[in-house]
């Protein structure tokens, strides 16, 4: 499940199963403020859909 994550080194989304953590690009693109709001969403659900959870393991403490 995609979920909001507040650590320490990290605030952001993640998957609530593993270690992995989304990282925007540098250029969402787009001509206002909705559609980069759109890419930046896409682009999360696109790269949480294709990550594969054993490629992200968590640590013992359940963090990575």
């Amino acid at each position: 499940m995609l979920v909001w994550i507040e650590e320490r080194r990290f605030q952001g989304w993640g998957c609530s199963e593993c270690g992995w953590r989304f990282t925007a690009s540098d250029n969402l693109g787009g001509k206002s403020l909705v559609e980069m709001i759109r890419n930046f969403e896409l682009q999360r659900e696109k790269e949480f859909t294709s990550h594969v959870c054993a490629d992200y393991p968590q640590t013992k403490s359940g963090k990575t």
